[in-house]
Parts: structure tokens; sequence; C-alpha cells
């Protein structure tokens, strides 16, 4: 069942917009292993690209689909690092482009305490990624998509904000499905009152939003606190959107399409390595199933183990799998499990 409707002749899957960073993990490889300690303990860290929007570029580009980007990135030796990177991927790095103040590339680095506890130090200062400008986005690019992802932390500061809500408006107008990946950090935002404006802003236009239930009541803060998931995926069908996903972390996830209907999922049971990441896989995959025309219920689940494979490798990008990597793991943890494992 086609739940959304795509463009199948535009040559670009899909265009993702917002924050690229450099990822610092503690090493875990065949040559060193940094066991879970503290972070003033680790000596050797391996590095990664990372930022939510540039790992789900790479997710769906191992997937077989064609990403294109639009990002600002520090014009240094980091900001080489994620344009060769994307380029080697096959992502379209033609609407990437470098910082002229000076502005640096986001850089996090990893604590793994154990396999249920982890955190990120992060630095942002004079940051790169929100100094995307509304002359970066170009109409004819996006028309060149089947779909715009806007990652939410786009929406944090200006001139990254208006930059997002232009390219959601030039999409709209394109007919260009407008995917929006709510995407909260805590970082850059002022107060509670932005994150509500500027999130509903583009909820308001988007096919198909995810996000937590954390994210969905920080955007329906001045709309309508403390709504149910149903009373969520309702209200922003009334607006415009066709799939509505709403997540629980461990307790699972549910779709909600335009049908009314309701599909859920849990997670697949692993021994983590951190407690972050799977969510850009669990997008990247959802999006993979959808774009192949599986049932909802079969992209939740493709996504959920993607999202499982994350958490228990040590980066979050180039550790993503293809899709028979996805389909091998499924088959595993089903043998070992039982055929609903992951399904409600």
């Amino acid at each position: 069942m086609e739940y959304i409707e795509f463009d199948r002749s535009r040559p670009l899957d899909l265009i993702l917009l917002g924050r690229v960073a450099i990822d610092f993990n503690p090493a875990y490889n065949d040559q060193v292993k940094e066991e879970f300690k503290p972070l003033k303990k680790v000596h050797m860290f391996e590095m990664f690209v990372g930022g939510s929007p540039a790992n789900i570029a790479v997710g769906v580009t191992r997937h077989g689909l064609k990403a294109g980007f639009f990002g600002k990135v520090s014009d240094d030796q980091f900001g080489d690092f994620v344009v060769d990177y994307f380029n080697g991927q096959g992502i379209d790095t033609s609407h990437i482009s470098r910082c002229t103040g000076g502005e640096k590339l986001g850089l996090t680095f990893t604590e793994m305490l154990s396999s249920k506890e982890s955190h990120i130090l992060m630095y942002r200062n004079c940051i790169a990624d929100l100094q995307l400008h509304v002359d970066d986005i170009d109409e004819a690019y996006i028309r060149q998509a089947k779909a715009l992802l806007i990652s939410g932390t786009s929406l944090a500061a200006s001139p990254s904000r208006e930059a997002a809500l232009k390219a959601a408006m030039l999409a709209r107008r394109s007919g260009t499905r407008i995917i929006f990946d709510i995407d909260y950090r805590a970082y850059n935002w002022k107060n509670d009152d932005e994150i509500s404006i500027y999130y509903s802003m583009v909820a308001r236009e988007a096919d198909i939003i995810m996000g937590s239930r954390e994210e969905f009541d920080l955007t329906e803060r001045l709309i309508q606190p403390g709504m149910s998931d149903e009373e969520s995926a309702k209200f922003w069908q009334s607006c415009r959107a066709k799939i509505v996903v709403i997540k629980h972390g461990m307790q699972g996830s549910t779709a909600y399409t335009a049908d009314g209907q309701r599909y859920s999922i849990k997670p697949f049971p692993v021994e983590a390595r951190k407690g972050f990441g799977g969510g850009d896989g669990y997008g990247s995959g959802f999006l993979y199933g959808l774009y192949q025309g599986w049932e909802i219920i079969d992209c939740l689940e493709f996504g959920s183990a993607e999202a499982s494979m994350m958490v228990r490798s040590n980066n979050c990008s180039d550790a993503l799998p293809g899709p028979e990597e996805v389909h091998a793991f499924i088959r595993e943890e089903k043998e070992r499990y039982g055929e609903m494992i992951a399904r409600t």
C-alpha cells in the first residue's frame, strides 16, 4: 500500500537540511579497545562524521537511495573531512558550502560508561551548521528531489532558522514532500516558546513527522499541551501530515497513518555499546521501506532493526548497514527470539 506519493520522475530521492558535526568516540577496533570508562580516562578516540541529518543521509545512501544535502561546514580540515566523506558515500555535496566568518563544525566527545549509560560533551560555540543562509537555498535543487527532510536543530537560531523555513515553503510550492525529523537538542535554543513556535511552523507543512513523545510535547506546547499520542496524530493529520511517527524509546514506537490506522513496533534486543545513534538508523531504515512501497509495519520493523544495530556499534555513521545486513539481522533475531519479537 502506498501511504504517501512521491514524484518518481525526480532524480534525487531525498535532500536533507541541517546539522553536520564531528564525533570523537572512544576507540574500539581491532587495534585498540577503550572499554567502558569515564571520559577523563580515555586516551584514544576515533573520528567520525556525525549529526542526525548527516547520519540519515549516509544511511539512506547505504540503502541505494540518492541523497543530497543543504548544509554549512567550516573552511578548514574538518570541513574537508565532511565533504570528502560525503563524496565517498555518494551523497551529492553541490549545496554544502563553507563558512566565511571563521565558524567551526561542532565537536562531540562521547563518554561510554556502560551498556546502559553514555553521555556526550558538545562544543558548539560559533557553530558552522547554524550559518546556513536563505541565499543557500536553491528552489531548482529542491524541485529535483522527491522529498526534503528538515532537521529540527536547524531551527534553533538565525540564519539557519530562516533558511529552513524558506526551504519548507519552496518544497511546498514545488510539490516536494516534506519530512520533519523533530530532532530536539537543548543546545542553542533560548527558551521553550521558541521551540514550539518554530517546530510547529514546519510541522504544519510536513507530510511525515517523526519524533519522540518529548519532542511532540515541545512542538505542541503553545497549541495544546498534554495531548496523547492519538490526539497528536489526529491534530497533525488535520493540518497536512500523512504519517506521524511517535517514539517512546525502549517502550517502542507507533506510526499513525492518514487512513486512521496505527502500527506499533518494539526495539530488537541487543547488547548496547552506547545509548544514542539508534534514531538515525531508525529514520534511515523507516524511510527506505517507505520509498520501497512496503507496508508500514514492515517499514517500522526494518527501522527498529537498524536502530538496534546502531546502538550496539561504536559510531553513528560508518557502521550504518546496507539492506542485506538489516534483513540478515532481522532473520537472526527472529530465529533466536521468535517471529513476533519486535511486533506488538
